[in-house]
């Protein structure tokens, strides 16, 4: 399935998946379980998955198997159930690659103010998600926008993962999230990011998995259509992330609940 811009723009989607790419059978795991859950809900389906974590808080932890075995491997995903995928890079190198497999690049949220990243993204053609900082607000959004805008490439999406206002936690400021959505693209809540509690865990970062769904909730009551929910089958032995992912048996559940909040807001 190659992905269009415009199924993006006032329609239900999710970009899901676990956090890196621990194995084959992992992704193919999770690929099959929303496989189903795709035949059954209005939502259109972008599979994740990251093949370096480079942004680790410990020289020891996971990283993932590396760009080139990385991206086979999500390939391989996208060959077998026909899922349009996304996955980050972290040097302006890797953009050219990551978009010849992955039809969403993403920019990590501590990078979104890298000048020659965002270009490197934006001139591939490719459809661009960028995530709001930590330490930005969401007004400041515009200028990441004005960036890839500038590089000639209008096909952005806009993501909220939360702010950091002390030590090891993160909020969310949902007029955030309104703000991002007055410079007219899409804006997608990462929810599963949005309870990490970074560096929290002595060496890794925390997190509380049970607040993910309720973020979710609060994003889809002001009109927010685009969801970023990381998901493992076995979250507590999860590589990297784990303690912000939800279990992957619940996920179908949490997305008929975003239907609902949706459907009763019009």
């Amino acid at each position: 399935m190659t992905l269009q811009y415009n199924q993006l723009k006032n329609n239900h989607f999710l970009v899901a998946g676990p956090c890196v790419i621990e194995s084959a059978e992992l992704l193919d795991e999770v690929a099959a379980e929303l496989k189903e859950i795709a035949s059954k809900l209005p939502f259109t389906i972008i599979f994740k998955a990251s093949f370096d974590k480079a942004n680790r808080t410990s020289i020891h932890s996971f990283r993932g198997p590396g760009m080139e075995k990385g991206l086979q491997m999500l390939a391989d995903i996208k060959s077998k159930y026909g899922f349009p995928l996304l996955s980050d890079i972290h040097e302006s190198y890797q953009a050219g690659p990551v978009a010849e497999v992955c039809d969403i690049v993403q920019i990590p949220a501590f990078l979104c103010r890298q000048t020659d990243l965002l270009i490197a993204a934006a001139e591939t053609g490719s459809i661009i998600n960028v995530k709001k900082a930590q330490f930005l607000s969401g007004q400041d959004m515009k200028h990441v926008v004005r960036k890839i805008e500038e590089a000639g490439n209008s096909k952005i999406i806009l993501t909220e993962r939360g702010s950091m206002y002390g030590y090891n936690n993160l909020v969310v400021d949902y007029t955030g999230i309104l703000d991002m959505m007055q410079l007219g693209y899409p804006v997608m809540m990462d929810a599963t990011h949005s309870v990490q509690k970074p560096g929290g865990a002595g060496g890794k970062s925390g997190g509380n998995r049970a607040y993910a769904p309720m973020l979710a909730q609060a994003a889809a009551a002001i009109g927010v259509k685009g969801f970023f929910i990381e998901t493992h089958p076995r979250p507590d032995e999860a590589l990297s992330d784990g303690p912000n992912m939800i279990y992957l048996n619940e996920l179908e559940k949490l997305l008929e609940r975003l239907i609902d909040i949706s459907a009763a807001i019009k």
